[in-house]
Parts: structure tokens; sequence; C-alpha cells
């Protein structure tokens, strides 16, 4: 997991300096800078080392030289890439590498064939090709000026230079010379004709799998726990393949997370960690919360202040975590998929919430880990799980009887048997309710805590509007932050 910084049309390599030292909590493990030879291009990258720590330096290049590349994320079918050129093209043991011959033999149309998180940038010295993972797990903005296209992982390393910043979508490559083409789109959910059983055993492979897929690395590594049906199955799942598995959690003293996570950690055997949360630290972070994050949205932002406190507790003794990202929305978790009953509705609902999650709950998962230069993976992200999950018939996923709703119910039945009762058939707890955040943090704001739905000039509340003044106050020229930001509710998300 890296920052990256990039400018295309341009010669001079300071902005891109600057770029590199906004990001530098990204990657704090070096930074290097380098025009591609007689190009337009200038590249820069400061890095997490994760894989081949010693060896994987960024920009890479090709062996004649003529291409170079920098990148942000993990390739997890690395190996199979590599087993289809000879050992000897290869020049690092990094699984960025994989991309450089990929794309480089066979076209930008090859990005399709990566399973992984990435965000990446490559040049030559007449062409730059750039894209982005199917769901946008991994950040990247672009901006122009003055005829230069910029690249960066996070936006606030390009307000300083550009005059606007988009979003890079997620599932697109970037090619100079043909443009912006998609090359992922989120399945369409169309329900295949499952058995019940057939249905459960190949959840529990396929996500198994995913998760597995997702334990490599040369450094350490844990999961982020918080005692809900999600973290947890992760964190049983790893437990089970690698020794002396960490897991870390936080929370206000007495809070549930805590409680439901220390009884995982003790069923799953991991050296488990946590963080007893101070109201006084809370409320002194929130500037920094709000600077990484780039979002003022109130339920994003309550929600990132456990993510961010949990992240550098685990920052302190692993590189990589694995997080329960994902599941709500594949498996209908939210409160309000309860409300939707035609299951036509449910079920593009529960697609859109898939393709909505880059600038939300993913960016938070991203900020919040980054800003203590830790890497975040998703299995439940995983291309096989999404399109499997979202083939499920409503009904397994949301399943009503007389008297009551049970969301994630084929998760829950699918893990059942390697998580205590109580944690698989444990009501869903949003993670800001469950570490105790949620209502403390309007309290310690002043502001009435009014909900999402009254009229306030600056924001959807008196608690967002003063989230978004504590973001503004963090930047020179926060609009082209301001603009980018998205909210989480459904009914307000384009």
């Amino acid at each position: 997991m890296c920052g990256l910084a990039a400018i295309w049309g341009a010669k001079d390599t300071a902005p891109v300096r600057e770029m590199l030292r906004l990001q530098s909590h990204r990657g704090p493990d070096g930074q290097a800078l380098r025009p591609v030879d007689r190009g337009e291009a200038i590249l820069g990258h400061c890095r997490l080392a994760i894989i081949d720590p010693e060896g994987g330096e960024q920009p890479l290049d090709t062996r004649d030289g003529s291409w170079s590349l920098i990148a942000n994320g993990m390739i997890y079918n690395d190996k199979e890439l590599r087993g289809e050129n000879p050992a000897t093209a290869y020049r690092t043991g990094s699984d960025s590498e994989s991309i450089l011959h990929l794309i480089t033999q066979h076209g930008p149309h090859a990005v399709s064939r990566l399973d992984g998180m990435f965000a990446f940038v490559l040049a030559n010295n007449e062409r730059l090709i750039a894209a982005r993972d199917p769901v946008g797990i991994k950040p990247l903005y672009f901006g122009e000026k003055d005829g230069a296209i910029a690249f960066a992982s996070e936006a606030k390393a390009l307000s300083g230079y550009c005059d606007s910043i988009t979003e890079f979508p997620a599932g697109a490559v970037f090619d100079s010379a043909t443009g912006m083409h998609r090359y992922y789109d989120i399945p369409d959910g169309a329900p295949a004709a499952w058995k019940e059983a057939d249905a459960i055993a190949a959840l529990k492979e396929t996500i198994e799998r995913a998760v597995i897929k997702r334990l490599r690395s040369d450094v350490p590594f844990g999961a982020l726990l918080s005692g809900g049906l999600d973290s947890s199955i992760i964190a049983a799942i790893a437990a089970r393949h690698v020794d002396n598995f960490k897991t870390f959690a936080v929370g206000f003293e007495g809070s549930a997370d805590l409680v439901a996570a220390r009884r995982v950690a003790r069923h799953i055997g991991s050296d488990h960690r946590e963080l007893i949360l101070k109201p006084d630290e809370v409320v002194q972070a929130l500037p920094e919360i709000l600077y990484h994050l780039e979002s003022f949205d109130q339920d994003l932002v309550r929600s990132a202040v456990p993510c961010y406190f949990v992240s550098k507790l685990a920052a302190d003794h692993v590189k990589v975590v694995l997080t329960g990202e994902g599941a709500d929305e594949l498996f209908a978790g939210y409160r309000y998929h309860r409300d939707i009953t035609d299951p036509d509705a449910l079920r593009d609902e529960l697609r859109g919430s898939v393709a909505r999650m880059h600038n939300i709950n993913l960016q938070r998962v991203d900020r919040m880990s980054m800003a203590h230069g830790l890497e975040a993976r998703v299995p439940f992200l995983d291309r096989d799980v999404i399109a499997l999950g979202l083939s499920l018939p409503v009904e397994m996923r949301l399943r009503r009887k007389q008297d009551s709703v049970v969301e994630k119910w084929i998760l829950r039945k699918a893990f059942e048997d390697i998580l205590p009762p109580e944690i698989v058939w444990r009501t869903k707890v949003q993670f800001d309710e469950g570490s105790g955040t949620a209502g403390f943090l309007a309290a310690a704001l002043g502001v009435e805590q009014d909900g999402a739905n009254s009229s306030h000039p600056n924001g959807r509340s008196a608690e967002e509007a003063r989230y978004r003044e504590i973001l503004s106050d963090q930047y020179e020229s926060p609009q082209a932050i301001l603009d980018l930001v998205a909210h989480w509710d459904p009914q307000l998300q384009a």
C-alpha cells in the first residue's frame, strides 16, 4: 500500500514533490520521484513496504527502460501472471511488477485480468495509462492545470495544484491515446437457481478462498475486530491459517463492541489487543481525522472515529490488516434494507450499495488506515464473492419471518459452525454505535444530535455543519475537497 503522484504534460518536478509530501503518511518506508525518460510524465511514489520490502522500490521500469510504473495496492494473482513470462523478465519480487508486464505486453484492456485492489499510473515517453480496481478499494484522483493532467492517491495532494479535482472512476482505465474506458461493471444481480444448502456451501468456500488469498505478506499481519458478524468471520478464517494471529478492537469503556470482540478473540485464539477511547482524546483528534478522511458526512465521520483509533492501535503491531467492509452491502445488513419489501427493488439497491462504496465506506477505511501507514484488505469485496453474493435470491440474504427479520441470514448460516452463537446471531450494530462514538460526538461538539434531515446551510444537520467547518479549516483552498464529499444516505447519494 502506498501513495502515488504523477503529472502528464509538464516538466517541473516541484509540484509532484509537494504531492508526495502531503501523502507521506501513506508510504513511510521511502519516497522516489523521477521524470520518465525524454517524456512528458513525472512519476512519484511513497512506499509502504509489504511485499519484497528490500527490492520493490518504485517507480518500476521495464528492462529496456521504456515504461515506468507507480502503483498502490495488492495484486493477488501475481504468481499466476508471473508464470506467463520467463523468470528473468522480472527484476523484483513486488506484486506490482506484474502490472507493468501485463499492460505493456497486452495493452490497457488487460487490466481486467488483475485480481486485486489497485490504482496505478504507467507511462513511457509518449503515452500514459492509469487504472483503478473494480470497486474502488484503492483511491485515485485527477485534475488539470495549464493543459497538464495530475494524478494522486488523495485529493488533498491535488488541492493546491489543480483548479478542480475529479475522482477516478472505479473499474475504469484511462489511456492518453484513447481516453477513459470501463473494464468492469458490478454484476446485475439476476438471481441464480440456488438450492439453499448449495448456496450456503458455495458462499462459505468462496469467502474462505477470498480470505486466504489476502494472507500473503512479508510483514506482520492482523485483523480489525469489532465483534460484529462480518469482522468476526474474517478474523476466524484468518486465525486458522496464521500462527499467533493478531486482532484489534476499540471502544469506550463498557461498549458493546469491546465485549463482543473479546468473546470472539477468546474463541478463535487470537492475540487480542484493545484500546479504550477517552473523550478528550477523541475531540482532540477530530481535526486530524477529518483532514485525512476528506469528508464531512456525519455518518462517515462517526464511523471514521473508531476506525482511526483502531488503525492507530494496529499500526503499532502490524503493517497489514483484514477488515469486514462489503458484507452489509452484499447481504442486506443495513436497517433501511428491511424497509424495501419488493425483491427486485432490494436487489437493485444492494447492487447500488456495492457500486457506491468507493467514496464512502472504502474511502473511510483507506484514509483511516493509511493515516497510520497501515494496509487494509477487504475479502468480502473479492470479485468472486461479489458475483456470488449478488446472484443469491434476496430471500436468502434478508430472511423475513412472521415476527422478525434476519439480515445477512445466509452469511450467518454459512459460518455458524466457526463462531459462538451469540456472535453469529448478534443484531447488526453500526461501528459508531457499537464503539460508543455515535451519541458522544454531537454532545462533545456542543450541537444537537438532530439526524440528517434538518435544514442547515452547510450540512444536513448541525452536527454535519460543524464537521464541514472543521474540515474546511484544515485546507487553504478547501472547496475542491468539499465538492467531492459523498453522503452515505442512499437517498442523497448520486
